[in-house]
């Protein structure tokens, strides 16, 4: 029987050897481009933060679920936020406690008033309207809310509560979202 296979002659295969010091050059310049993509593609894909301004020009914003929601900087300029905060609804009085929100703005809610329920009223008044208009989003009898918004133009949105009871009510409220707080009105 013939052997078909060539004895293997290890005087043919050489291994290159690299300098220390072309394995390091070799490195940082690996290093720099991985920085670089990360900084102009992935950030501005993924995370919907265009520091280069590189993203936007390539179209690349807007491609991960969440730039597609809202990027961490956008044009209002609102950063996304939680906050929480108590009012104290006086005996048989009403007050009113706000939100800036930029137009289809969006945010979430839940408030609680303990086991006392009150009147109240969700609705936002437009930026810049002298009028007094304003539109109700809800209007009911509760001790408790949650949910969340997207309103129809820009402008102040809440709550305004009122305390038909003889007794002080605290009113918890936290919401979350790219607002800014007017507070009590």
């Amino acid at each position: 029987m013939k052997n078909d296979k060539a004895p293997i002659n290890n005087d043919f295969v050489t291994v290159p050897e690299y300098s220390t010091r072309a394995i390091l050059n070799a490195t940082l310049t690996a290093t720099a481009i991985a920085v670089a993509a990360f900084v102009t593609l992935v950030l501005p894909a993924e995370f919907g933060t265009d520091p280069t301004g590189i993203g936007s020009q390539l179209g690349l914003m807007g491609l991960s679920g969440e730039a597609s929601q809202e990027p961490a900087t956008i044009a209002n300029g609102l950063p996304l936020r939680t906050d929480e905060v108590t009012v104290t609804v006086p005996p048989h009085k009403g007050i009113e406690y706000k939100f800036y929100l930029p137009q289809y703005g969006t945010f979430s809610y839940q408030w609680t008033s303990g086991a006392t329920s009150l009147e109240f009223d969700f609705h936002g008044e437009p930026e810049g309207d002298t009028t007094g208009y304003f539109e109700s989003y809800t209007l009911a009898n509760s001790s408790h809310m949650q949910g969340s918004m997207t309103v129809p133009f820009a402008g102040s949105h809440g709550w305004y509560w009122k305390n038909t009871s003889g007794e002080p009510v605290s009113v918890t409220l936290i919401t979350e979202g790219r607002y800014r707080i007017i507070g009590l009105k």
